[in-house]
């Protein structure tokens, strides 16, 4: 897929928060400062109005919002205009099957910088920006694999609905978009407390902070959208489109690495592409059904490769060890202190664990570690880090009454040092009889010699 595309999409959680911070902190009503002239503003709101059903009427403070955005936001907007050609259709589809206006697309550049994985400081997910209630009030499925509310097709619909019935509830667009953000009561609220005006301008400073901005940088991003040529705003040809992707049925348990293995399409490209699958797994659940979304080009070979696929996974499962719980135990656990140097794959490979584990156990939302910081871990092999026990060390093997043979590790030996030590031992033996996966030896760690299944002992 297009590198252009790629480096837009994978942006877009920064271009988020972004986004975020001119809701919060572009204030309308705060000092101007001269980019657009008056009457040139006026007579494109106007044109823009007589084809919108929004109330797109020109004010000074749309107008400090508009020339704020040229001034600080420019950038993110040009960005974003590329990284719209990608979901935009979509879009519009969707609206134009519900009757909903079509500039409700730019809500989702408000809303989330179409991004599907953005979450907001309250937990709001996706490209609308759902909530947890909300989302299951319009059957979005949110389980510990699935959320749909990261979902565009699926998130775009449900959003659709629910705007749909607001503006029954409002009879006016920009309120109805005001309760989209902040909901219903709060709207009604501030109704209420302006005195029963029902012009979102009239009401806007009874709303919360974050409406209150909400309108104004939809309203300016409309704006700037349909007149990005007139002010320099360049959309690079991203060359990539929502359409030009298709699902496939997926009929058992995969990971997105197993399907990258047999079909032609980077992980980054699946995560893009299917972001409601949140551990990288599309799982098998009675009753229910997942897809696959694929770059139309490939979705052949994932179908001439599935049987293998599915083989892969099952052979993939059966040898993963025991799951979790079973591993961690109290006595198991391990606080590591971070040290120059470190990163979080480093230390993910040290103790058999993956990232996504220590970033669970530890509440991390990023990857970024500070030196000193604890982490708690729990390996895979809690005996490989344990504080062996004093005894004077050996290099030498020890032949038990079962006829067992260990080698205790020493500081120094490797996996092929060991083996070199014993007559018909290879590194592969020793992983296999060990459960070893990695090449890394703690001292004090005991290894089988052979293949038996007595307990060992060293020297």
């Amino acid at each position: 897929w297009d590198s252009l595309w790629l480096v837009e999409v994978a942006s877009r959680q920064e271009m988020f928060q972004e986004m975020q911070n001119v809701i919060l902190n572009s204030s309308a009503d705060e000092g101007s400062f001269e980019q657009l002239d008056t009457e040139v503003l006026k007579s494109r709101l106007a044109a823009l109005d007589s084809k919108t059903p929004f109330n797109i009427s020109y004010n000074p403070s749309l107008e400090r919002v508009i020339n704020s955005f040229l001034k600080n936001r420019k950038q993110l907007i040009e960005r974003m205009l590329t990284a719209s050609q990608f979901y935009f259709p979509l879009f519009e589809q969707e609206l134009d099957a519900h009757d909903l206006p079509l500039e409700i697309k730019y809500l989702a550049i408000v809303e989330s910088a179409l991004n599907p994985r953005a979450r907001s400081r309250v937990g709001a997910k996706g490209l609308w920006q759902f909530m947890y209630g909300t989302g299951k009030m319009y059957d979005l499925d949110v389980s510990s694999y699935v959320d749909e509310r990261n979902d565009p097709v699926a998130s775009t619909k449900a959003a659709c609905l629910y705007l749909k019935k607001l503006y029954e509830i409002f009879d006016d667009w920009d309120l109805a978009l005001a309760a989209y953000n902040s909901g219903p009561g709060n709207v009604n609220k501030a109704i209420r407390r302006s005195g029963g005006y029902e012009n979102y301008w009239n009401i806007r400073r009874n709303l919360p902070r974050e409406t209150a901005g909400y309108l104004p940088a939809f309203l300016a991003t409309m704006y700037l959208f349909e007149y990005a040529d007139e002010h320099g705003i360049v959309k690079k040809d991203a060359g990539r489109f929502y359409q030009e992707t298709d699902t496939v049925l997926v009929k058992d348990m995969i990971t997105f690495d197993q399907i990258s293995t047999f079909v032609p399409v980077s992980m980054d490209d699946l995560k893009l592409l299917n972001p409601s699958y949140k551990l990288n797994i599309i799982p098998r659940v009675e009753g229910k059904q997942y897809y696959l979304r694929l770059p139309v080009a490939a979705l052949g070979t994932f179908v001439a490769n599935e049987n293998s696929i599915y083989e892969l996974a099952k052979k993939e499962f059966a040898k993963k060890e025991s799951p979790l719980p079973q591993l961690v135990k109290a006595q198991d656990k391990i606080r590591y202190r971070v040290r120059s140097g470190d990163y979080l794959g480093k230390i993910a490979e040290r103790y058999r664990v993956r990232v996504s584990d220590i970033k669970r156990w530890n509440g991390l939302r990023s990857n970024l570690l500070r030196v000193g910081q604890r982490l708690t871990i729990y390996p895979r092999n809690p005996v490989a880090y344990s504080t062996p026990k004093k005894s004077k060390p050996s290099a030498k093997s020890a032949q038990v009454t079962s006829g067992t043979k260990v080698h205790t590790v020493r500081k120094g030996d490797s996996l092929w040092t060991i083996a070199q030590k014993y007559p018909g031992v290879t590194i592969e033996k020793l992983k296999k009889w060990n459960g070893i996966s990695g090449n890394r030896l703690m001292p004090g760690t005991k290894l089988k010699l052979c293949d038996c299944s007595t307990s060992a002992s060293g020297l």
